[in-house]
């Protein structure tokens, strides 16, 4: 049984400092996933909230056979669907040219572990101008995309989010790569990356 497995058993139960450990755990990474997938820090929070509290209020409903955060960035997908449904065409526009604040991004993080203030500087640069470029490419693409990399969900995870099967993920997530690494192309952007 897995951690999340454990922190939902205790939640089943009543347990007010498991949900808070989940929050804890959570708040972050979805968060990012909301904002580079809207845009929109406000909403990201709203969202990342929202997602929260209706994984406490569903909680009952939750097996624990260790398919936790699939199921929770399956519900954290489904909020940002209707949001955006519910948004006008203007404000979904809008909200793709948010600036980016502070957020989890692992990326960065391991970055900062191993490599020198320029190539710092160079993955930075490079992280803002792919986040950019999220905004370009089709959503199942993007949202396959910033699951499997910034959520860090396998494409297994993935596929059960996006409720689609294994094959359509791995392809979804190629088709992603290729484009992204095309318009870098055409932005001048190469490196080593290119696998």
């Amino acid at each position: 049984m897995t951690e999340d497995d454990q922190l939902m058993i205790r939640i089943q139960s009543g347990d007010q400092r498991a949900f808070d450990e989940l929050v804890e755990k959570y708040q972050g990474p979805l968060i990012g996933f909301f904002f580079r997938n809207t845009r929109d820090s406000q909403l990201s929070e709203d969202l990342s909230q929202e997602t929260l509290l209706r994984v406490y209020n569903q909680s009952w409903d939750y097996l624990p056979q260790g398919r936790f955060r699939g199921w929770m960035y399956r519900v954290a997908r489904n909020l940002m669907i209707d949001s955006i449904r519910r948004q006008s065409h203007d404000a979904l526009i809008k909200a793709y040219t948010g600036k980016k604040q502070d957020e989890d991004d692992s990326l960065n993080r391991l970055a900062s572990e191993v490599v020198s203030p320029e190539e710092k500087a160079n993955i930075k640069e490079l992280a803002l101008i792919v986040d950019e470029l999220l905004g370009t490419i089709p959503e199942d693409q993007r949202l396959t995309f910033t699951l499997h990399h910034y959520s860090e969900l396998t494409l297994n995870e993935v596929a059960d989010v996006m409720e689609t099967n294994l094959a359509t993920a791995k392809s979804r997530l190629r088709l992603a790569r290729e484009k992204l690494r095309e318009k870098l192309k055409l932005m001048g952007v190469t490196g080593p990356q290119q696998n």
